[in-house]
């Protein structure tokens, strides 16, 4: 684990196939309960998955140790058998959507901006 203080902040982008996207909105409402405690123990919190048009989807979530986190999911059973039973809705994706989706950088953190700003 990481031994700064500061959480993790994670933004992602996966692309799903337009003509599948009511589909796997639906196999998200809900997530299977044991998948989300398998999220919840790779130590990710405030997880949330937008779709911002056309079956592109951005994700945000925080955790300590991304890379420990993600370690943990590649491990997990549970996750294999989520994403193996996801794998088709993606476009271009090698590989598991938890270990493969494009990240982006943070640019703006507003309460990381404020509490340097206060001292």
């Amino acid at each position: 684990m990481s031994t700064d203080t500061t959480p993790q902040r994670v933004c992602f982008r996966l692309r799903v196939k337009p003509e599948m996207l009511d589909e796997y909105i639906e196999r998200h409402s809900p997530v299977w309960p044991e998948m989300l405690e398998e999220i919840a123990a790779s130590g990710r919190r405030h997880y949330s998955i937008f779709h911002v048009g056309g079956g592109e989807l951005v994700g945000f979530y925080e955790t300590d140790d991304d890379a420990a986190s993600q370690a943990y999911l590649a491990t997990s059973e549970v996750a294999a058998r989520w994403e193996e039973s996801m794998a088709p809705f993606f476009v271009a994706l090698d590989g598991r959507a938890d270990q493969n989706s494009e990240h982006f950088p943070e640019v703006f953190h507003l309460e990381s901006q404020l509490a340097a700003a206060r001292g």
